[in-house]
């Protein structure tokens, strides 16, 4: 097993997790630590964002590693970012691992909340990956 310390969870996190886990209660998760299922909760919910954060900075981590890169601004529909998405794989020699239907649900189902009328409500960091994978990145937001 992982150390706690060499990740962004403590010990004390490593500890509630593994035993909500196991399906123990908040109730009895605090009855086992010797303290209130309150504390327990807001243990589990520190970790939760810790682990959040961990996934984002990985996500933006494989994006930003990805040997083509492309940042597409707000006010995009999604039918120019489809076709950006392409184009710039064209450009670079990358085949695009999804048929346009499926490049278009990936898109619209990682950005959705991004965006009004099949427009973009913010700018999108995108990562094509020389296997063919479209990375998403949102400011704020969980990779994809």
């Amino acid at each position: 097993m992982v150390a706690a310390e060499s990740t962004t969870l403590t010990e004390r996190q490593v500890e509630v997790l593994e035993l909500r886990e196991r399906g123990l209660t908040q109730r009895e998760v605090a009855e086992r630590l010797g303290t209130t299922g309150s504390n327990v909760s807001a243990i589990e919910r520190a970790a939760e964002r810790n682990v959040e954060q961990a996934r984002r900075t990985l996500g933006l981590i494989r994006t930003i590693r990805s040997p083509v890169r492309l940042t597409v601004e707000a006010g995009t529909t999604f039918d120019d970012l489809i076709d950006t998405v392409y184009e710039r794989g064209d450009e670079d020699g990358v085949k695009i691992g999804y048929c346009r239907p499926e490049l278009y649900a990936h898109l619209f189902g990682r950005l959705e909340p991004h965006t009004s009328r099949n427009r973009l409500d913010t700018d999108v960091e995108i990562g094509l990956t020389r296997e063919g994978e479209v990375k998403v990145f949102v400011d704020g937001d969980g990779p994809s």
